[in-house]
């Protein structure tokens, strides 16, 4: 994999979590509000299954 498109891909995830805390900060307070009233297994689970759903989608693109 390229250095480039590595660097490419963080930027893009930077810019996607960027404008989320700059378009809807209220949303993003509900829902660190809603994550930490999770119990702890559940957001390991929904971390493990949202980093295979982005391994799945680089897979797909490359």
């Amino acid at each position: 994999m390229d250095v480039q498109l590595i660097l490419a891909m963080i930027a893009g995830a930077l810019i996607v979590e960027g404008l989320a805390y700059a378009l809807a900060p209220s949303l993003v307070e509900r829902m660190l509000e809603a994550l930490a009233a999770m119990p702890l297994e559940a957001r390991r689970l929904l971390g493990l299954l949202t980093a295979l759903t982005g391994l799945v989608i680089l897979w797909a693109a490359i």
